[in-house]
């Protein structure tokens, strides 16, 4: 039985440290992208207060689709380009969005969104996905956000 939760009084740098080292067991040795993307996308849930939406878009012939999350319902397709998602996954940029109503282009699969965090993942030099994650509360997500989700990123980039 897996039992991985966040302990409330950790530090955010901790809570991301136990972020990435229960990331690294449980997909450790695990071939299967699609189960581990779900274990993943259940992690961040679990870790990451404040959040309504996270998982992960797959790079699937040129435009992002849908992968496991948890959450509401959610777009399934986005091209490259368009919306948070589309333009980190194109840029191969982290995209850090304080409030998603003023990104141009921001595409809305959950009106309660006010916030997101999008960390492209990389492997040999090719976004293959994206991490999202979504919150209901403006300006949720920081620097030191972007630092553990791209940590985590490099961590399964060849796991997923």
């Amino acid at each position: 039985m897996y039992d991985f939760s966040a302990d409330p009084g950790l530090s955010k740098s901790e809570r991301y440290r136990e972020l990435e080292s229960a990331a690294r067991a449980l997909t450790d040795g695990e071939p299967d992208p699609v189960a581990n993307m779900a274990n993943l996308a259940a992690l961040l849930w679990e870790f990451l207060p404040d959040l309504n939406w996270a998982g992960f878009y797959r790079m699937v012939e040129g435009e992002l689709v849908l992968g496991p999350f948890m959450g509401r319902p959610a777009c399934i397709r986005i091209p490259l380009g368009r919306g948070v998602c589309g333009t980190a996954a194109q840029s191969g940029e982290t995209q850090l969005v304080e409030d998603v109503h003023a990104f141009p282009g921001h595409i809305a699969c959950d009106a309660a969104s006010r916030s997101e965090l999008v960390v492209p993942v990389v492997r040999e030099g090719e976004v293959v996905a994206v991490i999202d994650l979504d919150s209901p509360s403006p300006a949720r997500f920081d620097r030191e956000d972007a630092a553990g989700i791209e940590r985590l990123a490099q961590v399964v980039a060849n796991r997923i």
